[in-house]
């Protein structure tokens, strides 16, 4: 999955490098409208694994690994609510597991997304705008203290919903941007 990843990461990066302005806007809505219907689907259905053998797993893993891949640099995310399900679908291995997993997945591919944005000087922009880069960071910082403090208070039947409408109006809000 790394390899499919990484090769995904560079790949979605250039992409989104080359739309133009209102494109973003419109690919990222649709892939919020993707993502909360993914998480929907994950977290109200019980999916078996795929029991596939080795040979099928690799091929597999390296295919989904692109596609997460790609998704993950256009969206700027580390691509976990995708590779979770699709590591326990594939590998059959329990859903802590895949989180962890997931982790060594996800950094390398950010990492490269970010030196294909770099390259291009995409991140220009943070340094003209470093008061709210800053706010941005801390706030992000903060929210995941909190989210790992808050962990065991509110349950999946809670939080997945929520995070599904989040999406959701995100993606409306993104749709209509010019």
């Amino acid at each position: 999955m790394l390899a499919g990843s990484l090769l995904g990461a560079w790949a979605g990066a250039s992409w989104a490098v080359r739309m133009r302005t209102p494109t973003p806007y419109k690919v990222l809505a649709g892939l919020m409208v993707l993502m909360a219907a993914a998480l929907l689907v994950t977290h109200t259905t019980t999916l078996g694994t795929l029991a596939l053998p080795l040979g099928a797993q690799v091929p597999l893993g390296v295919v989904a690994g692109f596609g997460i891949g790609v998704v993950a640099a256009i969206m700027g995310v580390a691509g976990g609510e995708l590779l979770i399900p699709t590591i326990v679908l594939l590998f059959a291995v329990d859903i802590k597991t895949a989180g962890s997993l997931s982790l060594l997945v996800s950094l390398p591919t950010m990492l490269v997304a970010f030196a294909r944005y770099s390259r291009d000087g995409s991140f220009a922009v943070l340094g003209a705008n470093l008061r709210f880069t800053l706010v941005m960071a801390a706030g992000s910082i903060a929210g995941a203290v909190l989210g790992g403090l808050l962990l065991g208070v509110f349950s999946d039947l809670v939080l997945i919903p929520v995070l599904a409408v989040i999406l959701l109006v995100s993606a409306v809000k993104l749709a209509r941007h010019d």
